[in-house]
């Protein structure tokens, strides 16, 4: 089992920049897969980021690349989602998932484990 808890989002002007950490305990931290996923009222949750167990391989969404970072500490069971430039459409509830099977998958259905999500609002 792996516990997933994702903090720092919250409200922010179109420009700005927030950094999204999710803390995990459970399973030994470097052998997840982790990534960032995110949703708005409505629409399918859609991927953000994912980075592999020893942080080497990183994928992002079209949508975010040039804008966003994923990064991992393994020492501290962290994983962090940089947002600089933020825009009114990145406004959504941001997960956290992982999973030990493929690295730094896209794909949220091959995610094992979920947090609870943190808010992130961008006003224009």
């Amino acid at each position: 089992q792996v516990q997933l808890v994702e903090s720092g989002g919250g409200l922010v002007q179109a420009g700005g920049s927030l950094r999204l950490s999710c803390a995990a305990s459970g399973r030994t931290f470097s052998r997840n897969v982790m990534g960032w996923f995110r949703q708005t009222p409505g629409k399918e949750r859609e991927f953000v980021a994912a980075i592999s167990r020893s942080g080497g391989v990183t994928n992002y969404a079209e949508s975010v690349k040039g804008r966003f970072t994923i990064s991992r500490d393994n020492a501290k069971n962290t994983v962090y989602l940089q947002m600089n430039s933020l825009k009114a459409e990145d406004t959504a509830v941001y997960y956290c998932a992982a999973q030990t099977r493929w690295s730094a998958s896209i794909y949220q259905y091959e995610y094992d484990y979920w947090g609870q999500g943190t808010q992130v609002t961008v006003s224009s």
